[in-house]
């Protein structure tokens, strides 16, 4: 008996050391990504994509060809040129048996009039002015609910001021309307580059890229007669016909110095950050001028993508696993899909942003849902940008795996803090535990410099957190919620039940404009027991005095942190890609402290070759950033490290 219950014990000690030591699922373990055979020599720099309702897979590249993909899920994917001499498509939909692009000066209609499969005709819908700059790209359309088209027009930018967008010609820096006769209206501007737009619901989003004005990249609710924030499409504001915006740049300028300075010698000098400055924010800029338009959603730039492109709602009804109804946004220059939870408060939105998954060939410019409903077709471009992918064309298939991650499902705003809805029930142990959870909240400033550091950081509290009965949501309280700002949410602490496993992506990122009505918890029905050191600092001191003194990781073990922190979405060990190699780096001998400052506080001049400049990364834990230093420093031949 005695023997038999010793057995049982330790058959339990073994079975939760497994459990508790396990390795946690990760992206590719829910998602696979699968790639198509093409066949020789054909190129697919994919610039649009639509499914028609035979199945086939209509496929635009930039180079003005469009290709139809018969059975585009199977083994044999068979292709054949529908178009060819088109001018950078950028933008496909389908609509009454034909083919709708956007190219660089028009709004084409192509149709297959004697079913060969090829088009017979190119019928130009509207065609707007261009000027020869190579920025001047056009994207779209997607199909209002009346049947008409959106379209979007990136900026220029300028000679010998290269980094000020400018609007050289009409409709450049705007959405506009145009219907299937051909009227075109004004809809909205202060776009920069404008690569992603979505019809949601019947209602229109884009997102737009970090840079000039543009202190992130993010996700807009486009209104008619809208200010997204880049003034160069105002300089049209009072002479396109029926524009239904009124502010202009005179305004603008007024209230923030465009700062166009020039040195001694007459030369433009490129506006930097100014760290000790009084500033505005897109935020001030709406008290002031109501017309302007936040974003529903920050996208944190260099977490969150630095190309922000396709915006798409999953409409499988769960075929594609749990998050039916959300939007999943492509991302150019770190090759992977971000996950956005949308919610209306007070008549605006606003929401949640997620990882998802990453590993892509090349950047993510364009996505469609496949027609089997559980997967999604990724089309993919580097046009020579530089992206995280190896490759610089591709198309790819996102499959979904039928097993369900642990992630967090949606982020919902409360009136005194957040409820976090969860794929899985949590343990309640761990999800009962103050010290599972962190939030801080920041912005950005509204400038002419190009993209912003995040600014007005302040730690946000949890006092208190109320898990459900069936373990799928925990409502936290949390203090100094400020709106219209950015709250980071970390849920490192929380574990899966049964399996423990860890949150597949443990941060979101909810951008706050409106506190929901209703009634707030007591702190009576919350818990508040913590289990977080008492003396953080001096635990903080030892941390970095034990990283600091550590022998310098190896690449495994510094991996999970370069991966965690989204390091390698934008740097790899000893090739360029959209930043400098581990190894270009460690040439510079710079010591471990000093390559923390710069993780925290980039400085773009260092690497002026590079087109995009590094956001600064603050929320880098110290201990993981000056193992990350270590490990870069290990790289370098032996010498002694610049101070």
């Amino acid at each position: 008996m005695k023997k038999r219950v010793f057995c049982t014990i330790t058959t339990l000690i073994l079975s939760l050391t497994l459990v508790f030591s396990q390795e946690s699922p990760s992206e590719e373990d829910f998602y696979k990504i699968v790639t198509p055979p093409v066949p020789e020599g054909v190129i697919l720099e994919v610039g649009g994509m639509t499914h028609l309702p035979d199945g086939r897979l209509a496929v635009a590249t930039r180079r003005g060809d469009i290709w139809m993909i018969q059975n585009p899920n199977g083994p044999k994917p068979y292709f054949r040129k529908f178009a060819s001499g088109l001018h950078e498509i950028l933008g496909l939909a389908y609509q009454n048996g034909s083919l709708i692009c956007a190219q660089r000066g028009e709004l084409t209609k192509l149709t297959d009039k004697d079913q060969d499969g090829k088009a017979d005709t190119y019928e130009t819908i509207y065609a707007w002015p261009i000027s020869s700059h190579y920025h001047e790209y056009s994207f779209g359309p997607k199909i209002a609910p009346d049947g008409s088209y959106f379209v979007s027009g990136n900026v220029a930018f300028g000679d010998e001021e290269w980094w000020a967008g400018e609007s050289r010609r009409p409709l450049r820096g705007w959405i506009f309307k145009i219907t299937p006769d051909g009227q075109m209206e004004p809809w909205a501007t202060g776009v920069r580059s404008p690569c992603g737009l979505g019809m949601i619901d019947g209602e229109l989003f884009y997102d737009d890229n970090q840079g000039d004005w543009i202190g992130s990249g993010g996700i807009w609710h486009v209104k008619k007669g809208a200010f997204m924030g880049h003034p160069a499409g105002l300089k049209w504001a009072n002479t396109l016909p029926n524009s239904p915006v009124k502010l202009t740049q005179e305004q603008v300028y007024a209230t923030i110095d465009p700062r166009k300075t020039r040195d001694k010698n007459g030369n433009a000098i490129k506006p930097e950050n100014v760290v000790n400055e009084k500033f505005m924010t897109l935020a001030d800029m709406k008290a002031k001028f109501p017309e302007t338009q936040l974003p529903a959603v920050w996208l944190p730039h260099g977490i969150l993508g630095v190309s922000n492109a396709e915006i798409i709602a999953d409409q499988t009804n769960g075929n594609f696993g749990p998050f039916s109804g959300q939007l999943f946004v492509g991302d150019q220059g770190q090759s992977k899909v971000m996950r956005v939870f949308l919610e209306k408060v007070k008549g605006e939105y606003q929401g949640a942003a997620f990882d998802f998954r990453s590993g892509f060939q090349s950047g993510v410019l364009r996505m469609t849902m496949a027609n089997d409903g559980g997967s999604l077709y990724i089309g993919e471009t580097n046009r020579g940008w530089g992206s995280a992918g190896d490759a610089n064309q591709g198309l790819q298939r996102l499959v979904w795996t039928g097993k369900t991650p642990f992630e967090m499902k949606a982020v919902r705003a409360m009136p005194d803090g957040f409820e976090v809805e969860f794929t899985l029930p949590v343990d309640k142990k761990s999800a009962e535990n103050i010290a599972s959870y962190a939030v801080r909240s920041f912005t950005y400033k509204y400038h002419p410099v190009y993209g912003s550091p995040t600014v007005n950081e302040a730690k946000c509290a949890v006092k208190g957190v109320q898990v459900s009965e069936d373990g799928l949501k925990a409502r936290i309280v949390v203090d100094n919620m400020r709106r219209h700002y950015l709250h980071e949410i970390k849920l490192e602490g929380l574990r899966a039940a049964g399996s423990y496993w860890s949150l597949v992506h443990p941060t979101a990122y909810y951008t706050l404009h409106n506190l929901p009505d209703g009634d707030k918890l007591k702190l009576t029905d919350v818990t508040t027991k913590s289990s977080a050191p008492t003396t953080k600092a001096t635990t903080a001191r030892l941390t970095d005095k034990k990283a600091a003194s550590a022998k310098a990781p190896t690449f495994e073990e510094v991996k999970p942190l370069l991966a965690k922190n989204t390091c390698l979405a934008c740097h790899a060990v000893d090739k360029r890609q959209v930043g400098p190699a581990y190894t270009e780096v460690a040439k510079r001998k710079y010591s471990n402290e000093k390559i923390v400052e710069l993780i925290y506080n980039p400085k773009p001049e260092n690497w002026p070759d590079y087109a995009t400049p590094m956001a600064p990364m603050p929320q880098v834990p110290r201990d993981e950033a000056l193992k990350i230093a270590a490990w870069i420093n290990s790289l370098a031949p032996k010498s002694a490290p610049k101070p």
